[in-house]
């Protein structure tokens, strides 16, 4: 069976969806429909750019979320038998498998990335990966910080990343590092993304996922907040909002997709991280990508 994945931040990259647009008229007309919904060029930023536009986040999410679905709506062979999408990808998915229109996509894309930014500008906060240790002995660690620090992404066996006050994040890198974990690095992201720090986003967010149309999607979605699929409007509506505050279940979305008969990996959208966390989830499944 056929599985297809969305990255997330962090996978965006100058140039990102130029050749696309210069090659294929549908998608050319479907990035010119994206600068006139947000309201500006974001081509000119994804094509010619800096590395520091695209960092913002209020970038960053609408140009992976447009790159990863217009590759999906302009190849023929699209025809997946399951979806997922790590963080922001889960919003690709939802539009590439019939769940959203493009256009409200967008729009929730490029509201819940401003609800982000200014939760992030309104408190100092930060992620750090941690390699090597136990998924339950990361959750045990966090808890003993006294401060705001939890698990933010299980990418697969043995990669963790954490999310809190800088603080935080400095308390529980340290006891990483004494619990033997390899390495327990900082990220230079904008914010404690999936974390209780984003609660405002959340509720910013929430009026807006409610007001718009979800329909049956054409496959089961794995969602990020319990690695479990999902063909339900108003359960994908749920789990879309708590996304914001919980943590991204990649590693047990990936085994519940293998479990339900995925043995093919194809990853649309900018980089190829997502083909790689596969691999180290079960080697035995086959993995290619589009960008």
């Amino acid at each position: 069976m056929k599985a297809y994945v969305f990255p997330g931040q962090g996978a965006q990259f100058v140039g990102m969806g130029k050749d696309l647009y210069d090659n294929n008229e549908t998608a050319r007309q479907l990035f010119e429909k994206a600068n006139e919904v947000l309201g500006f060029r974001i081509t000119d930023l994804m094509f010619n750019g800096t590395e520091e536009d695209l960092r913002q986040t209020a970038v960053t999410q609408p140009a992976i979320f447009l790159h990863s679905v217009i590759l999906a709506l302009t190849d023929p062979e699209f025809k997946p038998d399951m979806v997922a999408g790590h963080s922001l990808g889960e919003f690709s998915a939802l539009v590439a498998s019939g769940a959203l229109s493009f256009e409200e996509g967008l729009k929730l894309v490029s509201a819940r990335a401003h609800a982000m930014q200014k939760a992030c500008e309104a408190r100092p906060s930060t992620m750090a990966a941690v390699l090597a240790l136990p998924d339950e002995k990361v959750e045990e660690l966090c808890a003993e910080v006294d401060d705001v620090v939890a698990p933010a992404n299980y990418n697969c066996p043995g990669q963790v990343v954490i999310s809190g006050t800088i603080e935080g994040i400095d308390a529980a890198c340290e006891k990483m590092l004494e619990a033997g974990a390899k390495r327990a690095l900082k990220l230079k992201v904008g914010g404690a993304f999936h974390s209780p720090l984003m609660q405002p986003a959340q509720d910013e967010l929430a009026a807006a996922i409610e007001a718009a149309e979800f329909k049956t999607p054409v496959c089961p979605i794995y969602q990020n907040v319990d690695g479990k699929p999902h063909t339900d409007p108003k359960e994908i509506k749920e789990n879309l909002l708590k996304q914001l505050t919980a943590p991204v279940r990649w590693t047990y979305d990936v085994q519940a997709m293998i479990a339900d008969g995925a043995d093919s990996f194809t990853e649309l959208g900018p980089g190829n991280v997502l083909q790689g966390l596969v691999k180290k989830i079960d080697r035995k499944v086959a993995t290619d990508g589009r960008q």
